[in-house]
Order: structure tokens, then C-alpha cells, then sequence
């Protein structure tokens, strides 16, 4: 291996000057040839905080032995991860989507600073994954992202999202304590990410499309020994993409944008990809915006039956053929771009040529003659309640259209609090406000509301809007992201119990029907409240 190829590792280790660098990497393991090769720095995700994650270190173990089966040297490190479904609904909600500003932080600093010349992640929870490509976009130095898998079903074909709708029925008193306890304790049985096409799940289907991933990697169970296999694969992989200079920044452009968020269209995907791909446009330096979403939620049919609004799981999806099926399907329709650059070195259309037809004896995936909806389920809002902006999951399946009173309440906790004591009723349009990500601080997701309110039996019933967010595991007639949020202003800060609000899905407007001079009466009498961490 040339010293031009090791491009950032020889300025650590070459020459004389270098011996003190050289004999810190001995003591961990390095031996003399090892300074001549490659150094491929293996970024894992791994912590006994959630299920998610559990596995991850063997995960990065396999892609180190693949990565040193060609002659690179591998170098694992850590980075953190937090876990929104146990925080969900606490202040440690706070420090969620922050999170991912740290966890890419953390991987550009330890990539940086010790010069490695590869980079693959390892990624299995909402925040790490997007994090991951930040960092890899940031850093531009050859890269691939390697996903922990999805988790196996729990009994019934739960999930974490079916505990918290437990929780909500619980409520209402239509299960038991010991009926709540069985859920609990069974839904959840092993590592891997939940189920669903929830964010995890959507960031993985997006990677791949995006093409930062190997084919077929994103859709195989955590408990798959496929997925160190995978793993293996990447870490031979690395070298390829060293060897040839093919970065990060050759892969991730606007039309790979494109092809990742149309993929998280078809599936039905989780709202926060709209956060994390605007996050990763800006890392990359290339301008994507959320009418882009929106251009491309209006040609692109909503066609996969998965969980939170459908029946399937991810795992489903891989025993039909997994992500590149889909993307096959996809392409052959016209709705992706087949030139792009992917790390296997191959255009994305070169990778799709000898995957299968999708066929349709199967019902995870709907041909786009019968799609589940016409247009995709991320709407793009705007109105006199969100001047700059909102994003919906609208998935048809309530309706295209709501109008109803709202029934206002300034955080989360009293939100829990109101949907449990039974103040939300049929007709209602819940504001949850000052949980944006000034007021929250940090913009929490709103998952418990909206379970609660699914397993109070009111999903087709009530509509809910918030400046907050919400978890992949949200389904309802539901309005996040509202800017500008109430903490700074925003008309949200002043609506009222009783006035009437409209949602629309075709004409993609979300209006508060007050007057213009009644707002802005209500304006002047209001006042920023102090900032919930100061409390």
C-alpha cells in the first residue's frame, strides 16, 4: 500500500519523528507491517442502554477481522447513544435529538485526530444512524455505514409501540395490570431496533437507497448471522473504497438525497427522516429543503403495508427480497436515479441488475395500480399556524381532511395527563406547544400522547399538532415540527381551547380560523414564558 493511499494515517505514523505515535499503537496492538497498511477507524454504537445497541460491538469485531483480512488495520472506537423509548415522555427527552449532534461530533473528532484513512460506522438507534452519515459526510474520507438489524418480534407480533398503546388501553380500562405486564415483558425480547418501518428502520432503508450501505444490509434481522456476515463484507469492502478514493461526498448528492427520501415515501416511513436528511443535506453542503420532501411526496405513491399504520415488520420486508427489491421496483418505474455512485463502487442501477422482479403474491408491498395512498404520507404544511412550515403523517387511512376544536395544552406531561383522564374526546384537534426545540428544550417526540390516544380508541377521532416531533412509531391524523414554535412566538403560543382548526392533506395548509386581527391582539398580550430548563 502506497503512502498515497494511506493519505492521513502516514502523517501519524511515517517517519523517525513519529516513533512516540508509533509506540502508543503498539501497545494496542499494532505491529510493525501494520504501519504500512490502511487504517480503517471502525465507529461503534455499542452500550447496554437500549436493545438497540446491545449488539453492535460484535458487529464491529467482524468488520474489523474483514477489514484486517485484506490488509487494512482496523481501530475500533465508541461513541454514545441514548434511547428515546425509555426516555419517551421524561426530561431525558431533552437530550435525544441533541444527541445526534454528539454522536457525529464525537466520530469526526476521534476520525480527525487519528488520521485514520477509513471510516465505517456501526449504527442501531434513531439518533446514531444519521449521525453516522454526518460525521461520514463531514470527515469525506472513504466510508460505509453498517446497520444493527431490527429487532425480533415479541409475542403477538409486538413491539415497543405496541406497549405504549397498551399503556393507553390500560386507561380506558379495557386490559388488566397483569394483561399490561404480559405485553410489557414480551414484547421486547432481544437486541435489534423496533420493528416497524419506524425511524431506525427508515434511516436504514434510506442509507442504502442513499447509498452508503451494502445492498441488501439494511433489512436483515439483528439476530441474522447474515448481519455479521455484512459486517465482514464491509470491513473487505473499506479497502476497495480507499484504494479507489470513492468518498462520501461522490455518494451523497442531491440526487442520492433524492433517491433516500423517495424510498422513505414508498415505505411509509417515519417523519423524523425529514430532520435527519435536511441535517445531512447541510453536512454535505448541498441545498435541500423541505419543499424538496414535498416535491417528492407528491409523485411518489405510498405503497408498503408496515407498521406503525400498517401490519408487516421489517423482517417481512426482507424475506420478500429486503430493500433492493423495492428500490428495483422503484427504478424500473422511473422514480429513481440510476446514476448514482454507491460504495460497492457501482452505480446504484448497476447494483439493482441481477436483483428479482418484485412479485406481487406477496401484500408488504403494493404495486403503485393499488397503492395504499396515491401520493406519499409526509406533508409538507403551511398556513397561519405554521407560516414556516410543519410536516405531517398523513397516511390516508384517516382521511385526507380535519377540522376540529382545539384542545390546548402547554406541555407533554399535561398532555399524558389530559388523554388519560379522559378530557380528549372525539372532534378535538390536541395542541401540544412549547415542546419545540426552544420551548422543549430539544424538541422531544410525542409518542406517549399519541399512543394514548390510539389506545383510547380515538385515532380516527381526534387530530393532534405540536412544535414538537414525533417518534417513527407514531401513527394518527398528526402535525409536528410547527414552526415558528410557541417558545418564540408563533401563533401556536396563541390559540385557544375552543378554536377551530382545519388540516388539509391535498391542499397541505394547516389554518387556525381567527381573524387576523384577533392574532394579533392576542400577540401583544402575550408573553414568553421562561424557558422550561430555568424552571
Amino acid at each position: 500500500m502506497s503512502k498515497d493511499k494511506r493519505k492521513y494515517s502516514s502523517e501519524i505514523v511515517d517517519g523517525v519523528e513519529q516513533a512516540p505515535s508509533r509506540a502508543m499503537l503498539r501497545a494496542v496492538g499494532f505491529e510493525s507491517e501494520d504501519f504500512n497498511k490502511p487504517q480503517v477507524g471502525i465507529a461503534s454504537t455499542w452500550s447496554m442502554v437500549t436493545p438497540c445497541n446491545m449488539h453492535i460491538n460484535q458487529l464491529a469485531e467482524s468488520a474489523a477481522s474483514g477489514a484486517d483480512s485484506v490488509g487494512s488495520k482496523s481501530v475500533i472506537f465508541n461513541t454514545i447513544t441514548v434511547s428515546d423509548g425509555i426516555s419517551m415522555g421524561t426530561k431525558g427527552m431533552r437530550y435525544s435529538l441533541i444527541s445526534r449532534e454528539v454522536i457525529a461530533d464525537s466520530i469526526e473528532t476521534v476520525v480527525g485526530g487519528q488520521g485514520f484513512d477509513g471510516l465505517i460506522t456501526i449504527g442501531g438507534c434513531d439518533k446514531n444512524m444519521p449521525a453516522c452519515v454526518m460525521a461520514m459526510a463531514r470527515l469525506n474520507r472513504p466510508s460505509i455505514f453498517v446497520y444493527g438489524g431490527s429487532i425480533k418480534p415479541g409475542s403477538n407480533r409486538t413491539d415497543v409501540v405496541s406497549v405504549f398503546e397498551a399503556v393507553g388501553k390500560h386507561s380506558e380500562g379495557a386490559i388488566s395490570d397483569i394483561e399490561l405486564l404480559d405485553i410489557e415483558s414480551t414484547a421486547i425480547p432481544g437486541p435489534g431496533s423496533c420493528g416497524g418501518m419506524y425511524t431506525a428502520n427508515t434511516m436504514a432503508s434510506a442509507i442504502e437507497a442513499l447509498g452508503m450501505s451494502l445492498p441488501f444490509s439494511s433489512s436483515i434481522p439483528a439476530n441474522n448471522d447474515s448481519r455479521n456476515k455484512v459486517s465482514i463484507e464491509t470491513g473487505k469492502s473499506i479497502k476497495r473504497l480507499i484504494e479507489a478514493d470513492i468518498k462520501p461526498l461522490d455518494i451523497i448528492t442531491k440526487k442520492s438525497i433524492e433517491n433516500a427520501v423517495t424510498t422513505v415515501i414508498a415505505l411509509g416511513g417515519s417523519t423524523n427522516a425529514v430532520l435527519h436528511f435536511l441535517a445531512i443535506a447541510r453536512a454535505a453542503k448541498i441545498d435541500f429543503t423541505l419543499d424538496d420532501f414535498q416535491r417528492i411526496s407528491e409523485k411518489t405513491p405510498f405503497i408498503a403495508d408496515l407498521k406503525p399504520s400498517g401490519k408487516y415488520l421489517m423482517e417481512d420486508l426482507h424475506y420478500i427480497g429486503g430493500i433492493p427489491i423495492v428500490l428495483k421496483y422503484l427504478f424500473d418505474k422511473g422514480f429513481l436515479h440510476g446514476d448514482c455512485l454507491t460504495v460497492t463502487g457501482k452505480t446504484l442501477k448497476e447494483n439493482l441488475y441481477d436483483v428479482a422482479n418484485l412479485s406481487f403474491e406477496q401484500d408488504v408491498i403494493r404495486p403503485f395500480e393499488n397503492p395504499i395512498k396515491a401520493t406519499g404520507h409526509i406533508r409538507i404544511l403551511y398556513g397561519n399556524l405554521a407560516s414556516e412550515g410543519s410536516v405531517a403523517k398523513i397516511t390516508g387511512k384517516e382521511g385526507l381532511h380535519y377540522s376540529g376544536m382545539a384542545n390546548v395544552f402547554d406541555s407533554e406531561e399535561e398532555a399524558n395527563i389530559g388523554i388519560k383522564n379522559g378530557n380528549v374526546k372525539n372532534g378535538d384537534v390536541v395542541v401540544i406547544r412549547y415542546v419545540g426545540p426552544k420551548g422543549g428544550p430539544g424538541m422531544p417526540e410525542m409518542l406517549k400522547p399519541t399512543a394514548g390516544i390510539m389506545g383510547a380508541g380515538l385515532g380516527k377521532d381526534v387530530a393532534l399538532i405540536t412544535d414538537g416531533r414525533f417518534s417513527g412509531g407514531t401513527h394518527g391524523f398528526v402535525v409536528g415540527h410547527i414552526t415558528p414554535e410557541a417558545q418564540v412566538g408563533g401563533n401556536i403560543s396563541v390559540v385557544k381551547n375552543g378554536d377551530r382548526i382545519s388540516i388539509d392533506a391535498k391542499s397541505n395548509t394547516i389554518t387556525l380560523h381567527v381573524s387576523d386581527q384577533e392574532l394579533e391582539t392576542r400577540r401583544k398580550n402575550w408573553k414568553t414564558p421562561p424557558l422550561k430548563a430555568e424552571k
